[in-house]
This record gives C-alpha cells, sequence and structure tokens, in this order.
C-alpha cells in the first residue's frame, strides 16, 4: 500500500511572475547589447545597466519570493550572474599573463565566446521554465 503525502504549494503572486520575466529581460538585454555592440556580452551582462539593476531587483526582492517556485529562479539568476563574473576573471588571469607570448588573445576571446554560450543556454533554459511555470533544479 502506498501512502500519499499532501504537499501545500503556495499560490503564485501573477506580480512577482511578472516581476521574474521582468529581470529575465533586463538580462537578455544586457547580453544583446552585448551581441550586437562592440562591447563582449560577458562584459555588458556584467557591466551593463540592465544586468546590474536586475541582479539588484533580484536581491530586493527575495525574501518575497521564498518558498516559492519563484525562488529557484531568482536563485538560478543570481548564480549565473555571479558564476559568469567568476569565470569571466579565470579567463582574464590565465589570458593576461599568456599575452606576453600573444596566445593569450586566443585563449581569451575563445573563453569569453564559451562564457557567453553557457549565459545564453541558462537565460533560455531558466526564462522557458518560468514560461512553464517550472521550478529550476527540478
Amino acid at each position: 500500500m502506498t501512502r500519499q503525502i499532501q504537499v501545500s504549494v503556495p499560490p503564485l503572486d501573477d506580480s512577482l511572475v511578472t516581476y521574474t520575466h521582468v529581470i529575465y529581460g533586463l538580462h537578455a538585454l544586457a547580453a544583446f547589447i552585448g551581441l550586437t555592440s562592440g562591447f563582449t556580452v560577458v562584459g555588458s551582462f556584467l557591466f551593463g545597466l540592465p544586468s546590474i539593476v536586475a541582479v539588484i531587483m533580484n536581491y530586493a526582492r527575495r525574501s518575497a519570493v521564498r518558498g516559492t517556485l519563484l525562488e529557484s529562479h531568482f536563485r538560478w539568476q543570481i548564480r549565473t550572474f555571479w558564476f559568469v563574473a567568476l569565470f569571466a576573471f579565470i579567463v582574464w588571469a590565465v589570458s593576461l599573463p599568456l599575452m606576453l607570448v600573444l596566445v593569450g588573445f586566443g585563449t581569451l576571446w575563445i573563453g569569453l565566446a564559451a562564457i557567453s554560450v553557457w549565459l545564453v543556454y541558462r537565460l533560455a533554459r531558466g526564462w522557458l521554465a518560468l514560461r512553464d511555470r517550472r521550478p529550476m533544479y527540478a
């Protein structure tokens, strides 16, 4: 005999869902600006105003989404931002000394391109999961 456990899931506030969509939109805008301008996707994502505003919005409303599936999206968005920063730092730290022997320019651009692909993947996966009202990490 199987026992079923009832779990109460708090209802989602539609305004917070919209708020989370706006955050994904701001991050996507920052990546798009980097793609279409002379700036890199990673540089625009880390230092562009849309993405910085998005991270501030994440931290500002983090407590409001606690206990909902949106909490996983906020965590996903915040971790994406900080991991891009970490990976960019690592790529720069490895590439700068290698620039003395002219290899670093290649490692820099390859590294930034790889981070950019990973970033776009994270934005798309998160935004699609939010559209379907699915939590991240499930």
